[in-house]
Parts: structure tokens; C-alpha cells; sequence
């Protein structure tokens, strides 16, 4: 069967797999000054196995995603399936929707050290 047939996430699942245990391409992630050296190495990965992968199915698929992302300085923890929770937020009229949620989890923790 031909790889490039496969969905995009079978595809990087393949790309995934096929990183586990490559030590050169590993280094080479690694030593990636910027996201677009990163690509750059991980389209390669994908021609060399015949994935077919572009820069936008990199750019829009996690576990990739969320690497590059974090080699840009951007958090790992995402929502959804397209736009990472920190981009959502910065063109939210109510940006105090994390701040809401870190709220409540301090208030459970407090409450269950206090005995509530």
C-alpha cells in the first residue's frame, strides 16, 4: 500500500514511529535554531520514508504540532483540533478563562488541605 494514500495522522503516526530511535535526525531536531529548521528536518524525515508530509500537515497535526510550538517557546497544552488554547485566548474579549480555571483548581486545593 502506498503511504502517501494514508490519512494525514496515519501518516504522522508513521513519521512519529519512524523518529523513535533515530539518533541523526533526533540531534538534528534538537539543534534546530527556529521551527522552520525544524520543519525543515521533518520534511525530510517524511520524503526519505515516502510520507508525502507537507509543512502545513506538520504545522496542523499534533504530536508534531505541539513540537514545534514548544521549540517556538509556545505552550505544549492545546485545545481543539486547529488553534493552540494561548491563540484562542489572545483574540478572546474574556481572556480570564485560563486565569478562571487556575482559580478554581488553587480553591479545590486550598479546600482540601483546609478540610472543606
Amino acid at each position: 500500500m502506498n503511504s502517501r494514500s494514508l490519512p494525514v495522522k496515519e501518516r504522522v503516526k508513521l513519521l512519529v514511529d519512524a523518529l523513535d530511535g533515530a539518533e541523526k535526525t533526533n540531534d538534528a531536531l534538537a539543534k534546530s535554531d527556529d521551527p522552520e529548521e525544524m520543519l525543515g528536518v521533518l520534511i525530510g524525515a517524511s520524503e526519505k520514508l515516502g510520507l508525502g508530509l507537507t509543512r502545513e500537515d506538520l504545522l496542523k497535526t499534533p504530536p508534531i504540532r505541539d513540537w514545534i510550538w514548544y521549540k517556538n517557546g509556545g505552550p505544549l497544552l492545546t485545545v481543539g483540533d486547529g488553534v493552540p488554547r494561548y491563540q484562542q485566548d489572545k483574540n478572546s474579549d474574556n481572556l480570564l478563562y485560563i486565569g478562571g480555571g487556575l482559580l478554581i483548581a488553587l480553591l479545590f486545593i486550598v479546600g482540601m488541605l483546609t478540610g472543606f
